[in-house]
């Protein structure tokens, strides 16, 4: 595909929100390319069952979702260049350049749906065992039948980590809280509630240091460290849910959009448009306080219909 065109639209990224954009813009005679970037499918695709996206009353298969979302977008005129990274963007000029795979490709409107990775602890066990007990969403895999009734463990201190918490307890049997520190850095009330609960047992001043067991190709147990004493401790489980926080996937548009403090895309609510003409934004690169599936693809169809409307205005 010659990347010296100048697109109507193209969209940075392939979860559920960018996909969602695709369909709509799509359908609104767009031609829109999407981008995909090195993890196409985004955070979903490391999920096995989707229990919670409207439509699918027996689950479905988060890879199997992306790859439907992807061919309905396909079906209505949506070109896709898988694999490929935006390296650099410049919106300021019109129209609007960017570097991908270090070619440069020109586009009239840019929709960003770079999605927000989950902060993890960085353990060989961790990495392994994703997916096979090791997961990072709660309300994603929290009610899959291999956690009902086990001791689970939540991994972190802050509000995210007292909502995971507090959500597990309608599944498991008892809920590890583990913290490096002696007090939660959660909200007061947060906080309150979730000490307060009788299934949820603080560990504090602890460290995870392993996951086991890699040899069973499923999680058992973790390894825990006493910051303070050294002890260590094993914690028997079914399942370890890490709360540690995200980071969304934006560096390449510092000094080019608004971004909080945590990276995180400013957005001119209600509105998915940025403070660059032309330039739209969804999905959990804007939203650091719902983070699903369905809301993301809810921010993208609007994403797509802001970028609809901006080129309606340019005639």
């Amino acid at each position: 595909m010659p990347m010296n065109n100048l697109e109507n639209t193209v969209i940075i990224g392939s979860g559920c929100a960018g996909w969602t954009a695709a369909i709509y813009a799509a359908r609104a005679d767009l031609k829109p390319l999407v981008i995909t970037g090195a993890m196409p499918g985004g955070l979903l695709t490391t999920t096995s069952l989707v229990e919670n996206f409207p439509g699918f009353p027996e689950g479905i298969d988060g890879n199997q979702l992306m790859e439907n979302l992807r061919k309905q977008a396909e079906r209505f005129g949506a070109r896709t260049k898988f694999g490929s990274v935006v390296e650099a963007v410049a919106f300021s000029a019109k129209p609007i350049e960017l570097t991908v795979d270090g070619a440069p490709l020109r586009a009239r409107s840019v929709i960003i749906a770079v999605g927000a990775g989950h902060r993890r602890l960085g353990l060989e066990s961790e990495a392994k065992l994703e997916q096979k007990g090791v997961t990072y969403c709660a309300t994603c895999d929290g009610p899959l039948p291999v956690f009902r009734n086990k001791p689970l463990v939540v991994v972190g201190g802050g509000d995210s980590a007292c909502e995971e918490a507090l959500y597990l307890t309608r599944f498991g049997a008892v809920v590890y809280l583990v913290h490096r520190r002696d007090q939660l850095r959660a909200s007061k009330i947060m906080s309150e509630r979730a000490l307060a609960h009788p299934k949820i047992t603080p560990v504090w001043d602890s460290v995870v240091e392993e996951i086991l067991d890699v040899k069973r190709d499923a999680v058992t147990a973790v390894v825990v460290r006493h910051v303070k004493t050294g002890a260590v401790t094993e914690i028997p489980c079914a399942g370890v849910f890490i709360a540690i926080g995200h980071a969304p996937n934006t560096q390449i548009f510092r000094g080019q959009l608004d971004l909080d403090e945590n990276g995180y895309i400013q957005v001119l609510s209600p509105t998915a448009r940025t403070k660059a003409p032309g330039v739209f934004a969804c999905g959990d690169c804007v939203d650091h306080l719902y983070r699903q599936a369905i809301t993301a693809a809810g921010s993208g169809c609007a994403a797509a219909i802001e970028a609809e409307r901006y080129l309606a205005s340019l005639g």
